[in-house]
């Protein structure tokens, strides 16, 4: 199978190519490679019969190579005197049919149809500096030239860096002549070179003349290794590979010479009918020299989300614990099909080995006896799509069984707008079937949570004072979205006379939950489908109360910083109508994810004005912090927002004058909170079924007073 890199489009940025032509300075001949190197795209396109014009021919010894080898009609034009003479002196014995011509490219002074190939060697790169007009002017009248003294079905073949306003230019002009152009990446030997020269990747752009016919479908190939060719529907996804092929050069010199463990550098392979990456490797060095050099780690499927593969950090720890000083961590996508370890291991092979690290030699085709292939067990894990489909608000999504450690299989669901983060997730457990007979069948399993921050969430039960009370009574919970319904089940597992409300906007969420995570509404157990800030405002109007209020809602805007809440839940008016929907001594536990620290003091601003005691979790190797905001009658702070915008029922909250608890009592709080959570341990456990490792205690253990 052919595998082509295909990542990090914004990889084309002014300062990579700014320090190659430092680097290059007036070795421009040497920095595209030599005829043995050229040789082998070169006699594809050209042959012995063609007439061929070499423009900007320099001192290259590559018309005379040309030569040698039979191609005895090549005429040189060089805008440089000395160099004209200097090669004419040097060729004129040994190759006399070959011609040198001082001309500027610019303005050729040959007939029309003249040539059968045109042959550019890094002279497009040294007139197209930039894309200003006068250069770019200069350009169109080269390109001009060039479809002027070529026949028809005559090749313009350009040896280039293709820097990205080059391939622009030069794919956008002639495919809009109706041309053809074929890409061919040259594989330039430059094992000899400096170890600190900055190379580039060098490219063959093929332009073939062909009659402009309006009817005909552009063109547009890359061949980036053997004879295979890719097609695209248009110059911007042929840009987009090529870019993306320059990165990868780019990083695997970068690799080659030196170990990079201030960061993690990352590659995608995609096969040439696919869309999404086969494979996406993620390059983790050690700073320590240490004697194992190098392994690949092969992610089980459906695994990829889990912080130990997904985080950076995560991976530095797994690093660590295989101790080689560079392991590739290879993930595998949900969208393609893999046989086993051993068939991945063998298609990976030639791509892996292109990344090991600076000294690492090979020493005998066996090389798969020393750099070993990891994983979790002996096989890749398993993963099947059990449903697709599309929601109007959350977009396109799949739900996938998976297989975890020892066998035991996940039910997840997945939006496809953000495949590396799982939506929800579920434990699957055999039972037996009611009936005679021994079958079984595979059921969700109710005691389980897939989320740390969920425990987190439970845990902020006990931030209702008179929990041990109410719990047995009427303990009454509003949960503002459901997903797969994991958390509102596991609730109503374990305490089966709370009262749980689920409000979720999502019809199609409600619907699988239902169906796929078999999320199971009673006269304990509601679910509404409304949008939760309207729901709670209706609610307050109504005057509804509830002793804990838990926020669990993603957002849908991957442009904002936060990805749990949406914004609209963390603004003071909706803060407030939280607060007036809340018993006394009630709670507000929300879930919030939020990597933008200014944003993230800004929320908890918020929250602290309008609740006078807050307490938050960090729930370990998660970016989760979950806030618990108490409703203390006695305890209302003084905000002042214009009393016209001020719903009455907030009146108490916007005049109460109290300070902020001190640390006595907060102690004191954070103690009641503690013996709360111990209760709801224990009622936990009285119902049994719960994980042997099961801790809700322990989620208390980071609480920090906001």
């Amino acid at each position: 199978m052919n595998l082509l890199p295909k990542e990090h489009g914004e990889f084309v940025k002014p300062e990579y190519w700014e320090k190659f032509f430092k680097k290059r300075g007036g070795k421009a001949f040497e920095w595209y490679g030599e005829y043995p190197d050229l040789c082998g795209i070169l006699h594809k396109y050209i042959k012995p019969q063609d007439k061929l014009l070499v423009v900007g021919c320099g001192n290259s010894q590559l018309s005379a190579d040309l030569y040698d080898v039979g191609h005895h009609s090549i005429v040189n034009v060089d805008i440089t005197d000395v160099v004209i003479r200097q090669m004419k002196d040097k060729n004129e014995k040994q190759r006399p049919q070959m011609k040198f011509l001082k001309m500027d490219v610019l303005n050729l002074e040959f007939p029309d149809s003249e040539f059968s190939v045109v042959l550019d060697k890094g002279t497009l790169d040294a007139l197209m500096v930039d894309d200003t007009v006068k250069v770019t002017a200069d350009i169109e009248r080269m390109f001009s030239e060039i479809d002027r003294t070529l026949k028809l079905m005559g090749r313009y073949i350009c040896i280039s860096l293709l820097q990205e306003h080059i391939l622009k230019k030069i794919v956008g002009f002639f495919s809009e002549l109706g041309w053809a152009v074929r890409i061919h990446r040259i594989h330039v030997d430059d094992s000899l070179k400096d170890e600190k020269e900055f190379h580039m990747p060098v490219f063959a752009i093929i332009c073939t003349k062909f009659k402009k016919n309006p009817s005909l479908q552009q063109i547009l190939e890359v061949c980036a290794y053997e004879d295979k060719n890719e097609r695209f529907k248009t110059v911007a996804d042929l840009m987009n590979v090529v870019k993306e092929m320059q990165y990868y050069a780019v990083i695997r010199q970068r690799i080659a010479k030196r170990k990079v463990a201030d960061e993690q550098l990352s590659l995608s392979l995609y096969t040439d009918v696919a869309s999404t990456p086969r494979y996406t490797l993620h390059i983790v060095d050690s700073a320590a020299k240490l004697v194992n050099k190098f392994a690949i780690f092969i992610v089980p499927q459906g695994r990829e989300t889990e912080w130990m593969f997904s985080t950076e950090a995560g991976r530095q720890q797994l690093s660590e614990s295989a101790g080689f000083e560079r392991l590739v961590v290879v993930t595998l996508d949900r969208n393609h099909a893999y046989l086993d370890l051993e068939a991945v291991q063998a298609e990976l092979s030639g791509k892996v080995m292109e990344l090991a690290p600076p000294g690492f030699k090979m020493g005998t085709k066996a090389w798969q006896l020393f750099v070993p292939f990891l994983s979790l067990g002996n096989d890749i894990g398993s993963r099947s799509v059990v449903k697709q489909g599309s929601s109007k608000m959350s977009g396109e999504y799949i739900i996938e069984d998976v297989e975890g450690d020892s066998g035991t299989t996940y039910r997840r669901l997945v939006f496809l707008s953000n495949q590396n983060v799982v939506q929800s997730e579920a434990r699957l457990k055999t039972v037996k079937k009611k009936g005679k007979g021994r079958q079984t069948v595979m059921v969700v399993d109710k005691s389980y949570l897939a989320c740390q921050h969920h425990l987190t969430m439970v845990a902020g039960l006990s931030c209702v004072a008179s929990l041990p009370t109410l719990l047995d009574d009427q303990l009454s919970v509003l949960l503002i979205g459901l997903g797969g319904g994991g958390l509102p089940s596991f609730m109503h597992q374990f305490f089966t006379k709370v009262n749980i409300e689920v409000v979720d906007i999502d019809p199609e969420i409600v619907a699988i939950a239902i169906e796929w995570f078999e999320f199971q509404p009673d006269d304990k157990l509601r679910v509404c489908v409304d949008d939760g800030l309207k729901f709670v405002e209706n609610q307050r109007e109504k005057g509804r109360k509830w002793h804990v209020i838990m926020l669990d809602v993603d957002s849908k805007d991957l442009s904002v910083g936060m990805s749990c809440p949406p914004e609209p839940f963390v603004e003071p008016s909706f803060l407030r109508a939280v607060k007036s929907c809340l018993h006394d001594e009630g709670a507000l536990v929300l879930n919030l994810v939020c990597r933008d620290e200014m944003l993230k003091s800004a929320v908890l601003k918020n929250i602290q004005t309008t609740f006078a005691e807050v307490y938050s979790c960090q729930v370990p190797d998660e970016v989760n912090e979950i806030i618990y905001a108490l409703n203390r009658e006695n305890t209302d702070v003084c905000i002042t927002p214009e009393k016209s915008k001020v719903h009455p029922s907030e009146q108490a909250i916007v005049t109460n004058s109290a300070q902020k608890v001190d640390e006595n009592t907060a102690a004191c709080r954070k103690t009641k909170l503690k013996e709360n959570c111990q209760y709801l341990d224990s009622y936990i456990r009285k119902q049994g079924g719960c994980e042997k490792d099961f801790d809700i205690v322990k989620e208390m253990e980071n609480l920090t007073v906001r």
